[in-house]
């Protein structure tokens, strides 16, 4: 059971790798979180396999700290938006 957890947790991580490019490649700052917040998740779907697959409780640890980061990233990115919709916009002085 363990080698299926590992084998799984590679196919997480691979998909979370596909996830990066549109982290690199992404039009928008929107489309730029959403593959971060991706990258947490997926993250997080790894460690826990792993955990269970090693038995280990300190990898679900890592893994409750890496859900905790991606709430602040997420909540930080709403903030910032907001704010920025809030300031008006710089005319153009030519």
């Amino acid at each position: 059971m363990a080698d299926f957890f590992v084998a799984s947790a590679c196919f997480v991580l691979t998909m979370v790798a596909l996830g990066l490019v549109r982290i690199l490649r992404g039009p928008a700052r929107e489309d730029r979180m959403m593959a971060a917040q991706l990258l947490g998740t997926g993250g997080i779907a790894a460690l826990l396999l792993l955990a269970a697959a090693t038995k280990s409780p300190a990898v679900v640890d890592v893994a409750l700290v890496l859900a905790l980061l991606a709430a602040f990233a997420s909540a930080a990115f709403v903030i910032s938006a907001r704010t920025n919709a809030d300031e008006p916009e710089a005319s153009d002085p030519g």
